[in-house]
């Protein structure tokens, strides 16, 4: 967000050599007066400043899911910065906002769910041709 980056464009074109993923959050509010920078503006009242995860603007939930789209089997590893909450909370919350965002991939295709097997016998029987 900082970076003004297409983040998510960005793991698919890396995503060979994503080996672990820093997990930070952040918020960019640019006006007339500051941008990127917000030149020497204390950190609570710059455009573009570091927040608790899930007080920002990043997009997490399309994060995780494009990590777990292309197997993603690394760290997932918080880096806390906030302008305005308490480290502890921060840390707190965090732990449990990455873990709440893992997606457990599945082993089998979503419309997989009635693999039963099929009785061919019961199947003709019930279309009536025996």
């Amino acid at each position: 967000v900082l970076q003004c980056l297409d983040y998510l464009d960005n793991i698919d074109i890396y995503k060979d050599r994503i080996k672990m993923f820093h997990v930070k959050d952040a918020e960019f509010n640019p006006t007339g007066r500051q941008g990127v920078y917000s030149g020497y503006q204390p950190w609570v009242d710059r455009a573009g400043r570091f927040r608790s995860l899930g007080d920002g603007q990043v997009d997490f939930a399309a994060i995780f899911s494009k990590m777990a789209a292309n197997d993603f089997d690394g760290w997932a590893v918080v880096e806390w910065e906030c302008c305005l909450k308490h480290p502890e909370d921060g840390a707190r919350e965090g732990a449990a906002f990455v873990s709440d965002h893992i997606i457990r991939v599945t082993e089998r295709a979503f419309d997989d769910f009635a693999d039963g097997g099929t009785d061919e016998a019961a199947n003709r029987k019930m279309l009536g041709i025996e």
